[in-house]
């Protein structure tokens, strides 16, 4: 199992001016510890239960491109996008951007949306769920096809039109880019997984939660005629011993998720300043992990 990290606090005691350097060490250290995936959030405004509106917030796409330019090896991507921040077609362009600027190591994290408060903060609009879902879907064609460079026509669909889809250069990543839904929705979410996601994540709640909603992708994987080791899973924990420090408490905290499938765990501490959390408690985590059976 490899080990993923989720940067999602930006309230640094030196403030806005010490973001930089801090985003900077903390990519350095997360490719020093072999973590092997880094990922930011993509929201407007900070989560309520993560320090409020108010909290400082970065822009995700900014932020993940200052992180391709200070890394060489680790994948990168915002866990998750919210289908309705950006449109379909320019959301395709910055993906590509991050993925040809990187070297290939883009990921399209993706998500229905759910935070209102932002939305209506900066006036984007923020559609019924029913309708989010369906936008969610017509994103995911869209992309695809952006990203085939053999379908540069219109799309049509419901609630997005395109006259062309033309997306030059090209993505580095062959076929193209990473597709990651985030979510454990059983009727729609894990159903868009399996009809067009290359990865799923699901929150580390327990392992038998997790191994019921894989059971439920399978499902989902066998009316796709799609086979479900095609995707990659992984799971985000936000259990206590990573925010302490408790290496010996998290080895047995996830012990339960290795015969699972799960291929990356992604820790998401509440802390605004992760490198040198992830010197002291990533880079052994990254050893005792890779050493589960």
């Amino acid at each position: 199992m490899r080990v993923g990290v989720h940067i999602n606090r930006f309230d640094h005691s030196g403030g806005g001016p010490a973001l930089g350097a801090e985003l900077a060490a903390a990519g350095a250290a997360a490719e020093d510890a072999g973590v092997s995936w880094l990922s930011v959030m993509d929201h407007y405004f900070q989560m309520e239960f993560n320090g409020g509106a108010e909290a400082p917030m970065l822009e995700a796409y900014t932020t993940l491109g200052y992180l391709a330019a200070r890394t060489s090896t680790i994948q990168l991507g915002a866990l998750v996008t919210g289908v309705t921040y950006r449109h379909p077609g320019l959301l395709a362009k910055i993906v590509t951007s991050l993925d040809v600027l990187s070297g290939g190591r883009a990921t399209l994290g993706i998500g229905a949306a759910w935070y209102d408060r932002e939305h209506e903060g900066l006036g984007v609009p923020f559609p019924p769920l029913a309708e989010r879902f369906e936008r969610l879907e017509e994103v995911l064609r869209i992309c695809r096809q952006m990203w085939d460079p053999q379908s540069n026509g219109p799309f049509e669909g419901e609630h997005h039109r395109l006259a062309e889809t033309l997306c030059v250069p090209a993505p580095v990543s062959s076929p193209h880019p990473e597709i990651m839904i985030g979510g454990g929705g059983e009727r729609k979410t894990l159903r868009l997984v399996a009809r067009y996601g290359d990865a799923c994540n699901l929150f580390a709640t327990s392992p038998e939660e997790v191994r019921h909603k894989l059971d439920v992708l399978r499902r989902h994987c066998e009316a796709e005629s799609r086979d479900p080791e095609e995707i990659r899973k992984t799971v985000a924990y936000t259990g206590e011993p990573a925010d302490e420090g408790d290496l010996d408490a998290f080895t047995r905290d996830i012990a339960g998720y290795t015969k699972l499938g799960i291929d990356t765990v992604i820790l998401a501490p509440r802390i605004g300043e992760p490198a040198e959390w992830i010197e002291r408690f990533v880079a052994p985590a990254v050893q005792r992990l890779a050493e589960l059976d």
